[in-house]
């Protein structure tokens, strides 16, 4: 849920220019894309509805913007701690780990599959 609402926050800031950011980012643009993605698939991992795919996306999102953002700025130094990229591998993996076990006891995904089942 924390990740989640971390990661929705990342998509407000980048699409309504709040939250510290300079401005919004257009929304046609490769950044206004990566806000959709955080701030769609923020708000679905916190409460948890179609986790597995929301994850998925978001932690291929966090994957491309690690090598694009911060590998590629950072002169092609790999290490997260040199190239200021913590964030973007820790989301990474986190959601790469929810894509598979999936959104747990307290999801709507597991509410959905319990009034699906007689």
């Amino acid at each position: 849920m924390v990740a989640g609402c971390a990661f929705m926050l990342h998509g407000a800031q980048k699409l309504f220019g709040e939250l510290g950011a300079d401005g919004p980012v257009h929304y046609a643009s490769r950044m206004g894309l990566a806000g959709m993605i955080e701030l769609g698939g923020g708000a679905l991992i916190m409460v948890g509805l179609f986790t597995s795919i929301a994850a998925f996306i978001a932690s291929g999102q966090m994957a491309v913007a690690y090598f694009t953002a911060h590998v590629a700025t950072a002169g092609g130094l790999l290490t997260p701690i040199t190239n200021r990229g913590e964030a973007a591998v820790l989301y990474c993996f986190i959601f790469l780990f929810l894509a598979s076990a999936g959104g747990g006891a307290f999801s709507l995904d597991r509410v959905r599959a319990t009034r699906a089942t007689p």
